[in-house]
């Protein structure tokens, strides 16, 4: 029988994959891209009307003024369209997609190969995705 293994040591592993990744090229350009945007004037003084804006849509849609909601919401996303169009925020943009890739692809593998080594380890079917085999079907194709 292999080996068991409590949470804690899992955790651990955990940890060390963490750790991995937070030392790979997507990690790192992120972290790059990070700091540049935080250094870009135009950049910061772009968001800070847009949270300045939408505190004032919150208050505007609490006392129903749909118009002026609307006037408000139409300002933010002219201002977000404006952010979109700097090359460094696509860039950055494209570093927080590239980084949530690698986490789900990280998230998926774990997950699958449990799946499957449980599916192995019961004398299961890996092509239909059962844990134990159907007695009903031991001899072949029906």
């Amino acid at each position: 029988m292999s080996a068991l293994y409590t949470k804690q040591q899992i955790v651990e592993k955990a940890k060390e994959l963490a750790k991995m990744i937070t030392e790979t090229e997507e990690v790192d350009f992120f972290k790059r891209a990070e700091r540049q945007i935080n250094q870009h004037v135009r950049v910061q003084e772009i968001i800070g009307k847009i949270k300045a804006l939408q505190k004032e849509a919150v208050n505007l849609q609490h006392y129903e003024k749909q118009e002026a909601y609307k006037a408000v919401e139409d300002n933010i996303e002219a201002l977000q369209d404006e952010l979109d169009e700097i090359p460094l925020v696509r860039e950055f943009k494209q570093s927080q997609t590239d980084v949530n890739g690698l986490l789900q692809l990280v998230s998926s593998t774990i997950s699958n190969t449990v799946t499957n080594e449980i599916i192995r380890s019961t004398g299961g079917d890996l092509l239909k995705g059962t844990t134990t085999k159907n007695p009903l079907h031991s001899h072949g194709c029906s």
